[in-house]
């Protein structure tokens, strides 16, 4: 159990943020928590808390620049037109995560993004993740509090996978609500934290 730990700039984060300067404290500082808008960022966000199943956040953040060119900046109308070439282009790709599940999990999120939008307009993905937002959750003290499903976390996996989603598990949607601020997920004492 570990509550926010400060860091040698005496400000308190969350403990996964780290004491010193890096990657995961400015993803921490500036990114983790707060809301997004408009469907290339939520489709980047689920597309890369997918492929950070089973490794490190802070291998996918290194990544990050890599993933977005090797995407096209995560236009879902791009991805979804992607072809055997382009799999074969990004599985020969060094700089991203080359799991061939994944990246057919991104263009087939990819397509089932678009085929939603048709339906349901623009900004859809956006509203059916608010739409399954929690009640404001307990705020955590430490780690050992901190939850990473829900029973709206599983609603909005299901509801995505009926979409024809996938890679959208619960604890990934759990990340993706925490991620994208639809609550607040920073521990109390975090200088983050709402």
């Amino acid at each position: 159990m570990t509550g926010p730990v400060v860091g040698d700039d005496g400000v308190a984060r969350c403990p996964w943020a780290g004491t010193t300067p890096g990657d995961m404290r400015d993803y921490h500082d500036h990114e983790w928590g707060r809301p997004i808008a408009g469907d290339a960022a939520w489709f980047e966000r689920l597309s890369l808390e997918a492929f950070q199943s089973g490794l490190s956040w802070a291998t996918i953040l290194r990544k990050r620049p890599a993933f977005r060119a090797a995407f096209e900046g995560f236009d879902p109308d791009r991805v979804a037109a992607y072809d055997d070439a382009d799999v074969e282009r990004l599985m020969a790709d060094a700089g991203i995560v080359r799991n061939r599940a994944k990246v057919l999990a991104a263009i087939a999120n990819a397509g089932a993004l678009v085929a939603m939008r048709e339906t349901d307009g623009p900004d859809c993905l956006e509203r059916l993740v608010r739409a399954h937002a929690p009640a404001e959750p307990p705020a955590p003290r430490d780690t050992e509090q901190q939850q990473t499903t829900s029973p709206e976390s599983l609603a909005l996996s299901k509801a995505l996978k009926e979409r024809g989603f996938t890679f959208v598990g619960p604890t990934t949607m759990f990340a993706l609500m925490e991620a994208t601020g639809v609550f607040d997920p920073h521990l109390v004492g975090c200088r983050r934290r709402r």
